[in-house]
């Protein structure tokens, strides 16, 4: 078997850092997962911001 088989028939283990629905999702499935309460720091990405608000500016 190859480690790729291996990596396979193993049971799902998840770490979800984010969006909490995707690890109650996967809860409701038994999967076994942890949920880390990540945020970006304060302020963040200053040129990601401008171009998520362009996007939010074309709706």
């Amino acid at each position: 078997m190859n480690r790729i088989d291996r990596l396979f028939s193993q049971d799902l283990k998840v770490i979800n850092i984010g969006l909490e629905s995707f690890s109650k999702d996967l809860k409701k499935q038994e999967v076994s997962v942890v949920q880390l309460d990540w945020k970006p720091r304060a302020g963040g990405n200053a040129k990601l911001s401008s171009l998520l608000d362009r996007l939010k500016s074309n709706k």
